[in-house]
């Protein structure tokens, strides 16, 4: 066969159904949403024979190397009467090499995740900034009580979580489409706190503000798990999320820029707070309709093959001893309902959903008052705002760290429980440090009050990754994933209602309920990561041992399913290294399961 582009042979993976007829292995090429296709481009595109791949892959490093001008324009579009002539002409479009599907990765890594955090800092950055413009000015201009403030910060997660919901719109609505429109309301909505003039309309602003970004994080990490395998995603969820403490971290650092040269200016500093850090959204939201893809297969940052190769890779790759592929997606495409009860009747997701509740408590609260806590401690204003930074930049770097080793362990709950401990203690730290405040030095007391706050805030960032990945890693389906993401936040969204109400003026300068409250809400984190650990660990062993019991030795289905090749050779193929280093469990119904659930 020839082509003008080689490709290598290696891993293959199929998306398509079981069978081994020609007609069953159509490839349809993903469109990257060009318009440009005229009629001189439909003439110019290669024939049936010009799309196969060449199975001589002598220039394979050529190949990966080529840049994104480099591509044979003949994958850019949907044909259906396009077809590989032959069965073996399916397999060679479908097989692709390790390296292959790590330049893909790094792909992604590269254009799609640093994107989204990009969003997600400043989606957290609007919603937190609140804790430094009481700081600066927000609460002597507007007059607020302490109980005002409280319903301000309220508002925004009554609004969250009644729209959780709408998680589910990343599988209904075009993602590049949903996403731009978040980010263009949360922006427009943030830039109007500056014009606030009362509590009513600050109160009505804060609640929009949660409606529009309620439609975008908690459904990110759903939309992540369509481009990432299961063992990859923590770490990718975790460059998302350490977006939160870099926003703080940043949110802290602009507030003391502001404050510091705005106080004499025309505009209140607080008002020019909300501005600065609102109207950006605006401006990215037209980038985000242009680079978000609605999937692995329309990325417009990858070569046409590269897009092939990010589809097939996220298929499912299970199946039954006889080789049948069994897929939780419908065939038509349609809405898998069925997956969705499945989700929110296991138990398992309730209990993640509680965990997210407890560490949300932690996770909502400290953000918006930390420069008041610190401004307690004897700071002035300034000095608050400057000091609020280096805590999340602890809590940034740690998230990373621990996503990375949970991925590459392939494992969440150590350290998730030790995370959450690690806060817990942070915290009783705190509310002793306050309780026995008369007996200890005023320096001694505010470096043991500040310190505590490095593990405390790193503690409950850490958590809350591991938590929101560890509720989709033992979801197939997509709709399953956004069920359990959809669940997750409408339980686990509530603690904010209890956490922004730990902190009022009455209780300070030591907030020893408050620290109280949230080192028993970690404790608790770490208890139910236990209890899910021990659940998912007895239900691998009865999984096992019915495998065993009904498909006999799973070597010898692998090598049956290697022999077979067709629409299951990938499983044998992308899962190789595991089955030689005896890491294949088996599934209840005798197929292969990767390891079983991810304790």
């Amino acid at each position: 066969m020839t082509s003008s582009r080689a490709g290598p042979t290696g891993t293959t993976s199929s998306p398509f159904g079981s069978g081994s007829s020609s007609d069953e292995f159509l490839y349809t090429p993903a469109s990257d949403r060009s318009e440009e296709d005229g009629p001189s481009s439909r003439a110019a595109r290669p024939t049936a024979g010009a799309l196969r791949v060449q199975t001589d892959f002598s220039n394979e490093d050529d190949r990966l190397g080529s840049s994104d001008d480099d591509i044979d324009d003949g994958y850019d579009s949907y044909d259906d009467d396009i077809r590989p002539s032959s069965s073996r002409d399916s397999q060679d479009l479908r097989k692709y090499t390790p390296r292959e599907e790590q330049q893909v990765v790094k792909r992604f890594d590269r254009k799609l995740v640093p994107f989204l955090a990009l969003l997600y800092l400043l989606s957290f950055l609007d919603r937190s900034n609140i804790g430094n413009a009481k700081i600066a000015g927000l609460e002597e201009d507007l007059q607020l009580s302490s109980s005002q403030y409280e319903w301000l910060l309220t508002a925004f997660y009554i609004t969250y979580i009644l729209f959780e919901w709408m998680t589910l719109m990343y599988r209904l609505v075009p993602p590049h489409i949903y996403i731009a429109l978040c980010v263009l309301g949360w922006g427009l909505v943030a830039s109007f706190q500056s014009l606030a003039s009362s509590f009513g309309a600050l109160v009505f602003l804060r609640a929009t503000l949660g409606v529009t970004e309620a439609a975008f994080g908690p459904g990110v990490p759903f939309y992540l798990s369509l481009f990432y395998k299961r063992e990859e995603l923590a770490f990718r969820n975790g460059l998302f999320i350490s977006a939160a403490p870099l926003a703080s971290s940043f949110a802290s650092s602009l507030a003391w820029v502001i404050v510091r040269f705005s106080s004499e200016g025309p505009i209140a500093p607080w008002r020019t707070l909300f501005l600065v850090e609102g109207f950006p959204s605006v401006i990215v939201a037209v980038f985000a309709w242009l680079w978000i893809p609605d999937s692995p297969g329309t990325a417009r940052f990858l070569d046409p093959r590269q897009r092939m190769i990010a589809q097939l890779r996220m298929e499912d790759i299970s199946s039954s001893a006889k080789g049948h592929r069994t897929s939780s997606r419908r065939r038509d495409g349609s809405f898998n309902w069925v997956e969705v009860r499945k989700t929110l009747a296991d138990p398992k997701s309730y209990i993640t959903a509680f965990m997210f509740f407890s560490c949300n408590v932690a996770f909502s609260s400290m953000p918006v008052f930390l420069p008041t806590i610190i401004a307690d401690m004897g700071y002035t204003s300034l000095q608050s705002q400057a000091l609020s930074a280096p805590p999340y930049l602890l809590a940034f770097l740690t998230v990373l760290l621990t996503a990375y080793y949970s991925d590459r362990h392939r494992t969440r709950s150590p350290f998730l429980i030790a995370h959450a401990l690690l806060s817990a203690t942070a915290y009783l730290t705190l509310a002793l440090t306050g309780h026995y405040h008369a007996s200890i030095a005023k320096p001694l007391q505010t470096t043991i009050r500040y310190l505590s706050l490095y593990p405390a805030i790193a503690g409950f960032f850490s958590a809350i990754t591991l938590i929101i990945t560890w509720s989709m890693d033992n979801r197939d389906a997509q709709e399953g994933k956004g069920a359990s993401v959809a669940l997750l936040n409408l339980i686990g969204q509530c603690g904010p209602l209890l956490g922004t109400r730990l902190y009022p003026a009455s209780q300070g300068p030591w907030y020893v309920k408050g620290m109280g409250v949230c080192a028993g809400c970690m404790v608790l984190v770490a208890g139910l990561a236990g209890l899910l650990r021990g659940m998912l660990k007895t239900e691998n062993r009865r999984r096992g041992k019915q495998g065993m019991n009904k498909g006999g030795d799973v070597e010898e289905e692998a090598f049956e399913l290697e022999r077979r090749g067709g629409g299951e050779e990938s499983e044998v193929l992308i899962f190789g290294e595991a089955r030689r280093r005896g890491r294949f469990r088996s599934r209840g119904d005798g197929g292969v399961l990767d390891e079983g659930y991810i304790l």
